[in-house]
């Protein structure tokens, strides 16, 4: 465990880079007096609809290059005809390269999001590291890059797996306006997360024996005293690796929390309160239970 010392030296610097990207996002056009309902984006949510390999959307795919990132992909929907869409950036995990979560790409993209699965600077980089790498691809896609017109910069959300996932909890915690995250099997060694604002649905797996659910996901999950929602799924019989293919379970409640909170869409409310009773799929489901 890091020293106090050096913990606090290290978050002071993350803080003062992510307040001037923040900023940055902070000064784009906002969109006029949404109200409820205003973000959604698609038709009434089935279990058949989210469960599918591809939503409502066609879509299509970028190469995204920026100054202060290594590269990503980046896939949206073609339809313009419904104004713009949530922004979410995908990390993957150490010595994990982007091929590995391209799946989440057009998944989530055909659901309505413009999605940027990441290739990290250097397999190597530690969770910090990949929580401003993030944070600076959300501000590339919604500043500099070909796809920006299709974002709203105020409905933005972070995922990432293992590592990725622990740089999701910081990149949250850095910049608290995210309007969610989705951290899968979470790996990080700072396990206190009690100032992070943003609602956070923490996956893990119950076989994991890089980043154990008891040591990692449900700590997590436990400090996330300040997040005005949670939850926390564990994937019956599963290993680290499972978030690295197309995975149903996966996809289906990434997609419910995203839409909950990044759209506001109260519609896909339904499968996530009342929570999913232990399953085949499931072993453990916690939570706090969206509220209308």
């Amino acid at each position: 465990m890091r020293h106090a010392s050096t913990r606090t030296a290290k978050r002071l610097g993350l803080l003062s880079g992510a307040a001037a990207l923040a900023l940055g996002v902070s000064l784009l056009p906002q969109e006029a007096q949404a109200g409820p309902g205003d973000f959604q984006r698609g038709p009434a949510p089935t279990e058949q609809s989210i469960t599918a390999e591809r939503g409502p959307f066609a879509t299509a795919q970028t190469t995204v290059d920026g100054p202060t990132f290594n590269r990503g992909t980046a896939y949206y929907p073609t339809d313009t005809s419904q104004g713009t869409f949530g922004a979410v950036v995908v990390s993957p995990g150490f010595i994990t390269p982007e091929a590995l979560i391209s799946w989440y790409g057009p998944r989530l993209a055909s659901q309505g999001f413009v999605v940027l699965t990441l290739d990290t600077n250097s397999g190597l980089d530690q969770p910090d590291d990949r929580a401003t790498q993030m944070l600076n691809a959300l501000d590339h896609l919604v500043q500099s890059s070909s796809v920006r017109n299709r974002i709203d910069p105020n409905r933005l959300a972070v995922m990432g797996h293992s590592m990725g996932g622990g740089g999701s909890l910081r990149a949250s915690e850095l910049r608290p306006s995210l309007k969610a995250a989705v951290p899968l099997m979470p790996w990080n060694n700072d396990k206190t997360w009690q100032t992070d604002q943003v609602p956070t649905l923490i996956m893990g797996a119950e076989n994991d024996a890089i980043a154990s659910p008891a040591s990692h996901a449900e700590v997590f999950y436990g400090s996330l005293t300040a997040a005005p929602e949670k939850a926390y799924l564990e994937l019956r019989g599963a290993d680290h690796n499972v978030a690295l293919g197309s995975n149903v379970t996966i996809a289906k409640y990434s997609i419910a929390w995203l839409k909950r909170f990044v759209d506001e869409d109260v519609r896909y409310e339904q499968f996530l309160c009342p929570a999913p009773a232990p399953n085949t799929q499931i072993s453990e489901y916690r939570h706090t239970c969206p509220t209308g």
